[in-house]
């Protein structure tokens, strides 16, 4: 499911509430430095078109919708960057974020700006100024273990779960954590971000990155991989449960 505009929607969120998109990324296919085997996206392709959105495309775009929304009394919960890969590999990101803020304050003052992000560019330093603007800087985490994490999320590069969750402590008590809980099998190999062991190393990360909030959901759409399962909402909200008694405010999508 690719997003073939620029800004889309409004669309009912399961955590965002009504939210208008923003695709940073090619409408034609998907750019992203992760691949992941449960994205809504599908697989990333080595051909096809792979430029980034213009920076004032963007923003024309997003002021006429924001002015029609306006004109029609009907106000988004959330204005959300998201789309057909990692928005923050943009490389116009930061001076984009400046234009949401002001077009947002002009005529939806009480939107809130969101990020989805897979935390992979937040060694970045004006990526992490711009995260720290916002209101909503959703990274993602699905495993506290660099194997079960390159298994699920399939990076593109050099991945490490230390540095990333290093990077994420420049963010603590303002971002939120994203964790997708999925089973299958995948390339022959069991995946299971459920077991005791996985828990306990998604706790440990946990507290060391001290986010704000913390959301976790599974599997909602058609898969790229095979033989993956959804999580029940009752096992969910028992991992939720543990990280509750931490002191955390924890959002589980049903």
């Amino acid at each position: 499911m690719l997003f073939n505009e620029t800004v889309f929607g409004p669309i009912h969120s399961r955590r965002l509430g009504i939210s208008l998109g923003i695709n940073l990324l090619p409408t034609e296919s998907k750019l992203c430095n992760f691949n992941c085997i449960y994205c809504e996206c599908g697989w990333n392709i080595k051909s096809g078109k792979k430029k980034f959105n213009r920076r004032d495309d963007i923003k024309k775009n997003l002021e006429l919708k924001l002015k029609l929304m306006k004109d029609e009394n009907k106000y988004p919960d959330s204005i959300t960057f998201s789309g057909n890969g990692e928005p923050t590999m943009h490389p116009e990101f930061s001076t984009i974020i400046d234009d949401t803020i002001t077009l947002r304050n002009q005529y939806a003052p009480a939107a809130k700006i969101s990020v989805l992000s897979n935390a992979t560019m937040i060694a970045n330093a004006n990526v992490v100024a711009a995260l720290l603007k916002i209101d909503n800087a959703i990274l993602k985490l699905d495993s506290g273990i660099n194997e079960t994490a390159t298994l699920i999320n399939k990076p593109q590069f050099s991945y490490s779960i230390e540095k990333i969750i290093e990077h994420m402590q420049k963010l603590k008590k303002q971002m939120i954590l994203q964790t997708m809980f999925l089973r299958g099998i995948y390339d022959g190999k069991k995946i299971d971000n459920t077991t005791e062991t996985e828990i306990n190393a998604w706790l440990d990360a946990i507290k060391k990155i001290e986010p704000r909030e913390i959301m976790i959901y599974t599997i909602d759409r058609k898969t790229p991989a095979d033989n993956l399962q959804k999580i029940s909402f009752a096992e969910l909200d028992k991992i939720a449960e543990r990280v509750r008694k931490s002191g955390y405010k924890v959002h589980v999508a049903k």
